[in-house]
């Protein structure tokens, strides 16, 4: 008998220290919306139409009136900018383009000011062939020679020197490039001008600690790390000694010279990877411990979503508290379902450690934008869905006000995967520069991004009329939904609740958040077609709702009521409603 009166205390207890994890205090990035800036592109403050940090400090009262807590910065370092930025010739110093280290020191105590974190971007997998490192190894420097990949080439059939294998760059043709210097191949994953560095000597991974302790000493709140899975190449002393050729990928719609022809299996997600970014896991923690400033790691990983999440960590190895999650990027888009974007939601959330955050990202500096990809009317519609799942919300520049892909032509396209592809029609298949084009700040020259006459890229046609400052005058506008949407995240329904979700036909999306009694639920029309729906299919949903946001082209009202059994959505609607 005594069991009997024991159990349900036992569930009772439990329950409660359930909730009191649940309300446990949360790291300022688990509440925080990350605000991606492309340097180049956001705002100019010396007229040579490029973007700079300048332009970025005179803009965080922006970034905090929006509603994102931390804004993470495309590579600033040092570069000839081949890949603009992302072949970093000096890791310690910032490219003269976008100013000084004062002017850093300045961006960083403005954005303490406002409480705003900073996030840089690391470059871990590769350099310049400008750097100090690729520069001494050239002049035969032991040290230096050991930092990067190199490979004696093979001779052909006609007595010609060609590279040691097949490996291709991920901006076409082979990833190995003579020197005479040296009298060898080295690897390039991306550009020419890119050397791999070798993650097989201890001296290059100490080198990229120290890195890392330089701009944590500095204040910065973290790191997103580019391109970390290609890391490491398999260990050719298992091939004695000799790199192998990589596997064709079997696809029928790329030719032998791109980078999508072979399947990467010795040249990305080799095991050392993941440890690699334990250690550096390790380091930001040290300094978290020190001065109480949570510091935050965001990997960028195009792979399997096995292979994703293994960067969460493994065992007691913590990882990346962000291994970047791009289904929304890569499985779906406007011709999408509702079921399509249920499959892509579940999908991060079902294979990530329980325990672990997910995130969730629609764009970014290397895909054509959110609003051209999904179209401008479910602007709305996504930012619902990207700020009120569970986990962080990750907004790309202009994803606020529903920036659109910009038309780069051909003579003024400057990105390497564009012009390597030395096409100029079909050039803007690969090129990235259409989702880099300047931010719209309003209706004067260059949208006022820049005062010169010419900038770096050309702006976006339609800038007139899509910007910033039009749309805080508008009655209704994205970014209004936006900052609404960033208000009610703070709610706890959506920092500490459950979810579920919907496809309650082909077209309508729909996905609830609770706790302790209060439920939200999010509604997003993928199509223009007007439905009634039946809300209650959701467990212990029934009753009322009453309207709390809703997209723009929607006829309802905040405060409006409807019965959950018979909720009318218009063609490309987003609602956002609280159960009463």
């Amino acid at each position: 008998m005594k069991a009997v009166f024991l159990l349900p205390f036992l569930v009772a207890l439990s329950a409660g220290n359930v909730v009191k994890q649940q309300e446990k205090e949360l790291e300022w990035w688990e509440t925080a919306i990350i605000y991606q800036i492309y340097p180049r592109s956001f705002a100019d403050s010396d007229g040579d139409g490029i973007g700079d940090l300048k332009g970025i400090t005179s803009k965080l009262e922006y970034i905090k009136e929006i509603g994102a807590g931390a804004i993470w910065l495309s590579p600033i370092f040092q570069s000839p900018m081949y890949d603009f930025g992302y072949d970093i010739a000096d890791f310690y110093a910032i490219h003269d383009e976008y100013g000084t280290m004062e002017d850093f020191d300045e961006l960083l105590e403005k954005a303490n000011e406002l409480e705003i974190k900073i996030v840089l971007d690391l470059v871990p997998n590769h350099t310049s062939n400008e750097s100090v490192w690729f520069q001494e190894a050239l002049n035969g420097n032991e040290k230096y020679i050991d930092y990067f990949v190199w490979e004696d080439g093979i001779v052909d059939e006609n007595g010609n020197r060609q590279p040691p294998n097949n490996w291709r760059s991920h901006f076409r043709g082979s990833a190995w490039e003579y020197r005479e210097e040296v009298g060898k191949y080295y690897l390039h994953q991306f550009v020419v001008g890119q050397p791999d560095l070798n993650y097989r000597n201890p001296d290059v991974i100490e080198e990229m600690k120290d890195i890392i302790r330089f701009w944590l000493n500095k204040g910065v709140a973290g790191f997103r790390v580019d391109a970390v899975n290609c890391l490491f190449e398999v260990d050719k002393a298992l091939f004695n000694g000799i790199y192998p050729d990589e596997p064709m990928s079997g696809r029928t719609d790329v030719d032998p010279e791109s980078h999508d022809y072979l399947s990467h299996i010795y040249t990305k997600d080799q095991d050392e990877t993941y440890y690699m970014v334990y250690e550096w896991r390790d380091i930001f923690d040290e300094y978290t411990e020190k001065d109480g400033l949570p510091r935050v790691m965001m990997t960028e990983v195009y792979a399997s979503i096995q292979n994703v999440v293994r960067y969460y960590g493994e065992g007691d190895k913590e990882g990346a508290q962000m291994p970047f999650n791009f289904d929304l990027i890569t499985d779906v888009d406007a011709s999408s379902s509702a079921a399509d974007i249920k499959r892509a939601v579940d999908k991060f959330l079902t294979y990530k450690p329980v325990h672990k955050n997910a995130n969730w990202v629609v764009g970014n500096h290397d895909n054509s934008r959110m609003a051209t990809r999904y179209g401008p009317l479910l602007v709305d519609g996504i930012n619902m869905i990207v700020l009120l799942l569970p986990g962080v919300g990750v907004t790309y520049m202009g994803e606020e006000i529903g920036m659109v892909d910009g038309y780069v032509s051909w003579e003024d396209t400057v990105d390497p995967s564009g012009c390597n592809t030395n096409d100029p029609i079909n050039y803007v298949i690969s090129s990235r520069d259409p989702e880099r084009t300047p931010f719209q700040w309003n209706s004067e020259k260059n949208s006022g991004f820049s005062t010169a006459d010419k900038t770096w890229l050309p702006v976006a046609e339609g800038y007139e009329s899509l910007n910033v400052e039009n749309q805080k005058v508008a009655e209704r506008s994205h970014i209004k939904v936006y900052q609404a949407l960033a208000d009610l995240r703070k709610d706890k329904a959506f920092q500490y609740g459950r979810y579920d979700s919907l496809a309650l036909n082909n077209d309508v999306f729909v996905f609830r958040r609770w706790y302790n009694g209060e439920t939200f639920i999010v509604v997003v029309n993928m199509r223009d077609a007007e439905y009634v729906v039946d809300l209650t299919y959701f467990e212990n949903v029934s009753g009322e709702a009453t309207v709390v946001i809703t997209s723009i082209q929607s006829s309802k009202e905040g405060g409006d009521v409807f019965d959950v059994s018979a909720l009318p959505v218009a063609g490309y609607e987003g609602i956002v409603l609280r159960l009463i």
